[in-house]
């Protein structure tokens, strides 16, 4: 069942109602305990079938464009492929992955607002021919290295978070687009619709009433100039809740009647990511080393017990410059589970989580309450399926973590119901029975 985020001949156990998550991670603690000790994932795929029926149920007339940077382990693309996707591709690597999985082009947009010359060529040829594009540049390069492009105007929001313009470096002003649309015209690129993206930390759902209107501009002003427009994408920004999605939804369906209403050949795409594969992956972490410290060396402000109490750094065999990457750039969106089974009543201490690089900003968690641990115990984060899965640092030998894919027979025959199959897909399930015998070498061997 193991494979790694490369490796494109996974095994994933579908697991009868005797066997749950908690049952899988018990497993593979217990046998890389004794192998090792090696951070491993353990993928949820029926999570991700759970969230398209989520999305199918909430925002049916937005076609989802899955973005492939966020998670491009072949057992994600493959069931979304089958789940009946789109793409939404930063390289040409992402590119290649998709269509050797069988996606047509027209089911793949080439996103990167700074694209390589040679990637617009390379999409040229294997014909992804719509992409994104937000200043006179990108559109000069894409005039002379891809005479079939179809261009969506990115246009800029105006998110503020914490009071700063929080997603204004990519995307046009509405004042530039005019400009834009006369040099597209001049240079004989075709421009065929809008994107525009609002930020997952965006809490006010305005945005989406001002990025709307904006795009409607947009088309009327390509209009005038002579473009016929039929695509609207509105990026991505889905967190995975389905509070969230039906908050969005409630706020842009009614505009959506208003402005592009059904039957004005207007096709809604969006660009959801870490939306699919967040809460579908759980990673396990081994403490590899510990250090006592005072209370006080902690900053103020953080969740602390007494002052008289020791404090401990606990350092993990996975940080940022691995699975962890995100954090370089965002807080940490999971809270560690200690592993071993502990007294409701034991004491717990003022702890911070760090990597192995010993580097000061590898720093995991910078304050928790925990209760002691030791060299050797295991730490569960959940909601670790979002860039994660980066090529790792070659420091201290760093070791990708393996994968150990499951589903459940009821989200497998779920699938079924919906007439959801593939034949590559298919070849890589194998029956796991409910009973794991946790002192078997590996209990999850035997293939059906």
């Amino acid at each position: 069942m193991k494979g790694f985020i490369d490796d494109a001949n996974y095994s994933v156990g579908l697991l009868d109602e005797g066997t749950n998550l908690g049952n899988v991670i018990d497993n593979y603690v217990y046998e890389h305990t004794l192998t090792g000790k090696n951070a491993f994932f353990v993928g949820d795929l029926g999570k991700i079938v759970k969230k398209h029926s989520q999305w199918q149920n909430v925002v049916a007339q937005i076609k989802p464009f899955y973005t492939v940077k966020c998670n491009s382990a072949p057992a994600v693309l493959e069931i979304l492929a089958a789940l009946g996707t789109g793409f939404a591709c930063s390289s040409k690597n992402e590119m290649a992955l998709v269509q050797e999985l069988g996606v047509s082009p027209e089911n793949i947009i080439y996103i990167s607002p700074c694209k390589q010359v040679s990637q617009i060529k390379y999409a040229a040829k294997v014909g992804v021919n719509i992409m994104t594009c937000d200043n006179e540049i990108e559109l000069k390069k894409i005039a002379r290295n891809h005479p079939n492009a179809k261009v969506l105007l990115h246009i800029a929001t105006e998110d503020n978070i914490g009071g700063e313009e929080g997603n204004m470096k990519f995307g046009t002003t509405l004042k530039n687009c005019r400009h834009l649309l006369e040099c597209a015209k001049e240079l004989d690129v075709q421009i065929i619709g809008v994107k525009f993206h609002v930020s997952s930390a965006c809490k006010e759902s305005q945005v989406y009433v001002h990025a709307l209107s904006d795009a409607r501009c947009v088309f009327d002003m390509a209009g005038e100039i002579g473009f016929t427009m039929n695509m609207l994408d509105i990026g991505g920004g889905f967190t995975g809740t389905e509070f969230q999605l039906e908050e969005v939804n409630h706020v842009i369906s009614p505009l959506l009647d208003i402005y592009f209403p059904e039957g004005s050949g207007v096709k809604i795409i969006s660009e959801p990511g870490s939306y699919y594969v967040s809460s579908a992956f759980t990673l396990a972490v081994n403490i590899i080393a510990k250090k006592v410290v005072e209370n006080d060396k902690f900053p103020s402000g953080v969740e602390k017990t007494g002052s008289d109490e020791p404090a401990f750094m606990y350092y993990m065999n996975d940080g940022v410059y691995g699975s962890f990457a995100s954090k370089l750039s965002e807080d940490l969106n999971t809270i560690p589970e200690v592993h071993k089974k502990y007294k409701e009543d034991e004491p717990l201490f003022t702890s911070s989580l760090w990597g192995p690089s010993c580097d000061e900003l590898d720093q995991i968690v910078e304050s928790c309450l925990l209760p002691e641990l030791n060299v050797g115990d295991w730490l569960i984060f959940d909601n670790m399926g979002a860039d994660s899965f980066h090529e790792p640092s070659a420091f201290n030998d760093f070791q990708r973590p393996a994968i150990y894919y499951m589903m459940s027979f009821s989200d497998w025959y779920e699938m079924q119901d919906a007439g959801i199959t593939s034949d590559s897909m298919m070849k890589n399930f194998f029956f796991v029975p409910s009973c794991i015998q946790l002192s078997q070498e590996d209990s999850f061997s035997a293939e059906a």
